[in-house]
């Protein structure tokens, strides 16, 4: 059977009947995207077919600014409604009401997007090459990548050389000042380059144990000169030396245990011993040394001993976040300071910088009742209590305190499941001021009734659910084992686009953000550079495949205490670069991926590449059937679906969360910075654009394209396009019909053999921000410009009202495309509710005498006569709509309700 069904798809590809195009200048323009080889085809001039149909009208117009593209998806039974000509002038808002007006009454909905030019007929170009994904092949570990596995499993890094000199004390240091001591410090030359740890005052045994390195690609000289000093107020005098032959010193490489520090004798120049003596190790290492990322690199000489600290590589963690629930029950023995009305009683509730409250009792006595549940995100350590207060509307704006409580939350307890919490009564409190200036605490009886616990069972979300890389419980218990391990080496960049100016020339000193599950990393910032090297290697544990990991690139603003605004630094804050971002899922295990992708980044002037980054990337799973159950298991933890949020409760908590996270990392040292932390959570990307608009759109087109490809195939074979595939299919449609046992057996062979034909052309590399598909490549400007908006709007009116026309005029083809759904299903209704009683009576009766059909004839035989009915010849159809249609058409529905 499935053979036949292989038999009528290649006799349709290899014998298509084309209609002939209508060549009219309407015609012409006339042009829809085809939903299975993307290519541009002239919409077919057929008004033989009074079933529904999808079909794209595109209609191209002139605008005052600019030429406009309105794109329009109608479900239809005539012809569609015309063209606009060229050389209409008319504004897209006073074309969208005209159409709306004049639109045929077949048109049962129409759903309209404003698109640039070309954005349609241009779907199907190659992607620019600058913007691709380039597969490298890097010297990994020393080694090269062949094929898709690492010859060496070392690491995924490129090795880095580096001398590193370690200056750990000294002791008998010689006095030179008249008071009978010294400020000893160190100085360590390398050719050009020369770093110095820091000083201290009259002492002779001072330890500095700090660890400066050098690169081996930028070292000239032959011998390392390292230099006891003191410092004095007109010139430094020099205290000895030890001079170190660069070929004598001796290489380490982890996992090799620390070079044990050594004593050296201070000598002078001519080679003579000195009294002093200076503990050293001086070794060759690579970047994997424990001592990297804490010492002095020879780059970063210019950086002033303020922006030292924030160079430096470092991993951070986020805070453990939980959610916190407080059900407020009810409050009893209120006294209100006005008792001669009804109170109107509140409670609000305050967690640092969240407020919440309940509604106003309904019962406005001195025990009001509530039931409500007021939802807050809370972070480990507990810094701050969580305030309750229960408050009455005296007026409009004006209400009063009739006590408040304050709990802490160390000794709230923990929820891990759905089971009730015990109850507790909380004692209110009322602060009153006496005498003008002193506050006197008055207790009384007047309590709180409430249900507070920290819910362990939920995940906290802090970033876009689209791009989550965590997915598990806040509570460890709840954790399951990990199922592999994800390893990325941060390789360099190239082609880096200069972020400011530093005297007078162009510059960039770039570093990278990873964030994945509760783990940031932040690599080392390199110092003036557009093309910088990084060469670090992370590690996470993994817990779920279906996450993204989010690799960030930023210019650091903050070397001299600041950037320069007006040079281009941004002030204090740091420049973006770009991100990537890698679903874990469309890796292949056990492969490394060495791959440069673009740094893209949308700027107020259109999409503009920054640059490109190249990583490697390797995803190990320790248990292949552990890895297969996650797919399985709810993609959240089990307490999501058992007492589930609201969509609005999770908009509001995910705000909270990241405001926290951004909080508690930027008071980190060196800090992870507010803009940074917001860029690697996507905050904003709810907000409306008509650029993700159109994309979102366009997605949506692309998912139906199959079903609209089945719907005109099928419309072929009904109407004798293609004989011999129709014949074909009448054949398939008996055997199916006289075997029905085999209907689901060929169709998920079918499946099979499908999956296993695309095999051969799998995607070989990971996916990436692709600016066709969210139509960043030819974007209008004012559609920019509204994107970069803020909230609330800073624009002119005159712009804010035209936006808003626009926005209407969407909304309003929205609002018909819902209504006319609503139409459909009502008219379904009306069969059997009696508002029409003729329809309703003709519909009983065919129900009865299609039942007692049914029960005394074959369904086999019913299958077979409705199958050839539908698929009958054309000579044998009407051009009129069918019966049946035409009586669901005059079925009534609730529209000549609405106002």
């Amino acid at each position: 059977m499935s053979i036949l069904l292989n038999v009528c798809l290649w006799h349709e590809i290899q014998h298509p009947n084309v209609a002939q195009p209508d060549v009219s200048a309407a015609g012409q323009r006339k042009r829809q995207t085809h939903a299975l080889t993307h290519t541009p085809i002239l919409q077919q001039h057929t008004h033989k077919h009074p079933r529904y149909r999808l079909c794209l009208c595109l209609f191209t117009f002139l605008s005052p600014n600019s030429k406009t593209l309105l794109l329009s998806l109608s479900l239809k039974t005539k012809t569609p409604p015309p063209l606009i000509p060229q050389n209409n002038k008319q504004t897209p808002f006073k074309f969208l009401q005209h159409s709306c007006k004049s639109s045929q009454e077949s048109t049962s909905s129409n759903l309209c997007v404003i698109f640039t030019p070309h954005k349609m007929m241009n779907m199907n170009r190659p992607p620019n090459e600058d913007f691709s994904l380039k597969e490298t092949k890097p010297h990994l570990g020393g080694s090269k990548v062949t094929g898709d596995k690492l010859t060496s499993t070392y690491d995924l890094v490129e090795q880095m050389q580096y001398l590193y000199v370690r200056v750990v004390k000294a002791k008998d240091l010689p006095t030179k000042d008249v008071t009978g001591s010294c400020d000893p410090y160190v100085e360590v030359r390398m050719g050009n380059y020369k770093g110095t740890t820091r000083h201290f005052e009259k002492k002779t045994n001072p330890e500095w144990n700090q660890v400066f390195s050098f690169s081996k690609d930028r070292i000239q000289a032959t011998m390392l000169e390292v230099t006891v000093k003191d410092k004095d107020l007109m010139k430094d005098d020099i205290m000895g030396g030890v001079l170190f032959d660069l070929n004598e010193v001796p290489k380490r490489v982890p996992p090799d245990s620390p070079l044990a520090p050594q004593w050296y004798r201070l000598s002078d120049r001519k080679g003579d011993k000195l009294k002093g003596e200076l503990m050293l190790a001086v070794w060759w290492g690579t970047q994997a040394d424990e001592a990297f990322p804490e010492a002095w690199h020879s780059d970063a000489a210019a950086v002033s001993a303020d922006g030292l600290a924030s160079i430096r590589s470092k991993v951070y963690l986020s805070p453990k976040l939980w959610y916190l629930r407080v059900n407020v029950i009810e409050a009893q023995d209120l006294i209100p300071n006005d008792r001669t009305r009804f109170p109107e009683v509140y409670v609000k509730a305050v967690l640092g910088n969240q407020a919440l409250r309940t509604r106003i009792s309904t019962s406005k006595t001195i025990n009001p009742l509530w039931n409500e549940d007021l939802m807050f995100v809370a972070a480990e350590p507990f810094e701050e209590p969580l305030i309750l207060s229960v408050e009455d509307r005296v007026a409009p704006n004006k209400d009063e305190v009739l006590g408040r409580c304050a709990i802490p939350l160390q000794y709230v307890d923990r929820r891990l499941d759905h089971k009730a919490i015990n109850t507790r009564w909380f004692n209110l409190e009322k602060h009153v001021i006496i005498e003008g200036e002193k506050k006197k605490e008055v207790k009384f009886a007047s309590r709180i009734h409430m249900r507070v616990c920290l819910e362990g069972g939920y995940h906290v979300l802090d970033e876009s659910t689209h791009y989550s890389s965590d997915l598990r419980p806040t509570a460890k218990q709840l954790w399951k084992n990990s199922i592999g391990v994800l390893e990325v080496g941060i390789l360099s960049a190239n082609g880096l686009s200069p972020m400011k100016t530093k005297d007078g020339r162009a510059t960039t000193d770039a570093y990278c953000v990873a964030k994945y599950g509760t783990k940031w990393v932040r690599t080392r910032t390199i110092i003036d550079s557009f093309v910088p090297k990084w060469n670090e290697q992370y590690t996470w544990e993994v817990f779920d495949p279906c996450t993204v990991i989010t690799i960030g690139v930023f210019d650091n603003c903050h070397l001299q205490g600041g950037g320069d605004k007006a040079a281009g630094g941004g002030g204090n804050r740091d420049s973006r670069i770009g991100k990537v971002r890698i679903r874990l899922s469309t890796l292949e295990t056990d492969r490394v991926y060495t791959h440069s992708y673009p740094l893209l980044v949308l700027h107020p002037s259109g999409v503009k590449k920054m640059g490109e980054i190249h990583l490697a990337v390797r995803f190990t799973c320790s248990s292949l059937l552990n890895m297969m159950h996650m797919y399985s298991q709810p993609l959240l933890p089990k307490m999501h679906y058992i007492h589930p949020l609201t969509v609005a409760q999770l908009e509001s908590l995910r705000h909270q969360a990241t405001q926290i996270v951004s909080m508690r990392l930027s008071r980190a040292e060196p800090p992870l910075r507010k803009e940074i932390v917001e860029y690697m959570l996507d905050v904003g990307s709810h907000m409306w654009s008509m650029r993700r608009s159109k994309a979102n759109f366009l997605r949506m087109m692309g998912v139906l394209g199959g079903l609209i490809a089945i719907g005109k195939w099928f419309d072929q074979i009904c109407n004798w396009k293609n004989p011999i595939t129709t014949v074909l299919i009448h054949f398939l449609f008996l055997i199916l019909v006289l075997y029905p046992e085999l209907i689901l057996p060929t169709i998920f062979l079918y499946l099979f053999l499908i999956g296993l034909w695309y095999y051969r052309w799998r995607p070989r590399n990971p996916p990436h921000m692709d600016t066709r598909l969210s139509c960043a490549d030819n974007l209008h400007p004012d559609e920019l410009d509204e994107e970069f908006d803020t909230f609330p709007t800073s624009r002119q009116p005159d712009i804010v009202r035209m936006r808003y026309d626009r926005l209407r005029s969407i909304a309003g083809r929205m609002q018909t495309v819902v209504g006319d759904l609503a139409t459909q299903g009502e008219r379904f209704q009306s069969l059997i509710s009696w508002r029409d009683p003729r329809a309703t009576s003709l519909f009983v009766i065919f129900c009865l005498i299609a039942a007692v059909v049914l029960y005394v004839t074959p369904f086999q035989v019913v299958a077979i006569f409705a199958g050839f009915y539908v698929l009958r010849h054309p000579r044998f159809r009407r051009r009129l709509p069918s019966v049946p249609l035409n009586f669901f058409r005059r079925l009534p529905a609730r529209t000549d309700c609405m106002l």
